[in-house]
């Protein structure tokens, strides 16, 4: 019971609720997560300047992300995270999934493109077409990073190894969160970027990460140890797996839902784009027939011979 207590210790709400994170670089974190937040409503009132309008959602959607990312690291929930391997799930679920989901939703860079000077524009352009950025970016690389994350980091011993030691625990944080971008960038993101995948490839992407889910889920919840016996109980593993399992399926499945409705708009301004090509086709085609039949009338009356009406 004694060890019970000490490792895999209840989560109480009090502690979520007011254990916030006041280290040094949990401080940094923060000031720089309000910093992008607060750009990034800048950015949306200077493009209203121009008379341009921008998206009500997606601003709800990156203020969420990243209110999702202080939850993570700098909340009460960061207090467990090396303690409860359930929290710690729920905590890289926020920054591996639903933050950058919502982050990609937003398109910063979109928004930074349209509110900067020329002179901005011009270098953020040139940082997307960078060979490294082209690199870390490419459909294969952001797929495998994302899926090979998941499954070494909580398969292999790295995880424990990441409990033993903070500055490698804080950094797998960082890494979560840039990989989900990647990943999620790449299957949702509505930014500019060197590559693109269909709608039908995107589906299949994330029909990938049903089984690798699975396997992580079927892994955990089946588990004869604990994932990390120094920390957490055999109990807290098959919890923890369980959560990963069922909320990262579910992830999925509206991840999926996005991508078939971003399919969806882009058949309608297809069929869109179709009907006005054909009006304009017509309208012209109508224009050159009236064309020809004037100039035969003129043709006609400057010979002396009546122009045919049939």
């Amino acid at each position: 019971m004694l060890l019970a207590d000490a490792i895999s210790p209840a989560v109480r709400v009090h502690d979520l609720l007011v254990a916030w994170q006041t280290d040094w670089l949990s401080v940094v974190t923060l000031t720089i997560e309000v910093v992008v937040a607060g750009w990034y409503v800048w950015a949306t009132r200077r493009l209203a300047a121009r008379g341009r309008r921008w998206s009500t959602w997606r601003t709800a959607s990156f203020l969420a992300g990243t209110a999702l990312i202080v939850i993570a690291v700098q909340s009460g929930l960061a207090s467990y995270d090396d303690s409860v391997f359930a929290v710690h799930v729920v905590q890289h679920l926020l920054l591996m999934n639903f933050a950058p989901l919502l982050l990609a939703l937003a398109a910063p860079m979109t928004l930074a493109l349209q509110s900067s000077s020329r002179r901005t524009q011009r270098w953020l352009l040139k940082v997307l077409r960078h060979p490294v950025v082209e690199v870390v970016t490419h459909p294969a690389f952001a797929v495998s990073l994302a899926y090979l994350t998941m499954l070494l980091y909580f398969l292999t011993p790295f995880y424990q190894f990441s409990l033993e030691h903070p500055l490698v625990h804080d950094l797998s944080h960082l890494h979560f969160l840039v990989s989900g971008c990647l990943f999620w960038w790449l299957v949702v993101g509505l930014d500019p970027s060197r590559w693109r995948l269909s709608h039908g490839q995107k589906l299949a992407v994330l029909a990938v990460g049903i089984p690798v889910t699975a396997i992580l889920g079927i892994t955990l919840t089946g588990a004869r140890s604990s994932i990390a016996p120094l920390f957490h109980t055999l109990g807290d593993t098959k919890a923890g797996g369980s959560i990963l399992w069922v909320v990262g399926e579910l992830t999925t499945l509206v991840a999926m839902g996005i991508v078939v409705f971003h399919w969806m708009r882009y058949e309608e301004r297809e069929a869109d784009r179709a009907d006005r090509r054909l009006d304009a086709a017509e309208r012209a085609a109508r224009g050159s027939e009236a064309e020809s039949v004037l100039v035969a009338r003129e043709d006609g009356a400057d010979s002396g011979v009546p122009a045919s009406s049939g």
